[in-house]
């Protein structure tokens, strides 16, 4: 077993003081010696933080002492060293930005497909009800040349900001199908489903987790490469090692 553990979470919920819990993320997590990032916004909180696995775990259960925050539930993987420089707590506008504020995960989470029903529903060619399944990668073009689902819609988009006008320009071609969006641990693909049925698209799920929750309890299945990670560490492959 490396030694760093390493863990991502998001939680959309509403946060009206964000600025104390900035302070008093920032002051716990320094305690512990964990280093990573932490976003927080009025929707909600996003982190990646690495360090010593007791000490992240108490930070983990400390959180989860709020409310607000207990069905927290981190990705976790492992290196051999910390793969952030430094400990950064942010207030933003959004823990991931779209730009269309209409699109409010705090009033209720979009439909989810756990990773091993997802890889049943690839196996077959189509969901439960009989549906052709199609993933549609949510994430930047630079990401997702480091892996991808198996014959996943790339819009080849930029930035996440992007993704709103590329649904409207291709609805039509997912009409009638699963439509699976995916991310890297399961926030953007949700704000995505979210949007992409309110844009009048049916039967959309989100990657509940996204790759990295998939790694974990199904490992590589019909997922070609690696996934990009916002740290030191690169990439993971299906087995969550470190490619850097």
């Amino acid at each position: 077993m490396k030694p760093i553990l390493n863990i991502s979470a998001y939680r959309f919920v509403p946060l009206t003081d964000t600025l104390a819990l900035r302070e008093s993320i920032r002051s716990q997590a320094d305690a512990l010696a964990l280093k990573g990032t932490v976003l927080l916004a009025e929707e909600g909180i996003n982190l990646f933080l690495a360090g010593a696995p007791d000490k992240l775990r108490a930070f983990v259960a400390w959180l989860r002492e709020d409310a607000r925050f207990a069905p927290l539930a981190p990705k976790e993987s492992w290196s051999d060293s910390v793969p952030f420089g430094k400990l950064l707590v942010k207030v933003k506008r959004e823990i991931i930005r779209m730009n269309h504020p209409a699109i409010q995960p705090t009033e209720g989470r979009a439909p989810a497909v756990d990773a091993k029903t997802l890889a049943r529903w690839l196996d077959a060619g189509h969901d439960d009800d009989g549906r052709p399944v199609v993933t549609l990668d949510t994430r930047n073009a630079f990401e997702v040349g480091q892996g991808r689902f198996r014959n996943a819609i790339d819009w080849h988009i930029d930035k996440f900001s992007e993704f709103p006008a590329q649904v409207l320009a291709h609805r039509g071609e997912l009409q009638g199908k699963r439509v699976v969006s995916y991310c890297t641990g399961g926030i953007r693909c949700e704000k995505a489903a979210i949007f992409m049925a309110e844009a009048g698209i049916e039967h959309v799920v989100q990657l509940d987790g996204g790759i990295l929750k998939y790694f974990e309890e199904v490992g590589g299945a019909h997922f070609d490469g690696d996934c990009f990670v916002f740290d030191e560490r690169a990439a993971l492959d299906p087995a969550l090692d470190p490619q850097r």
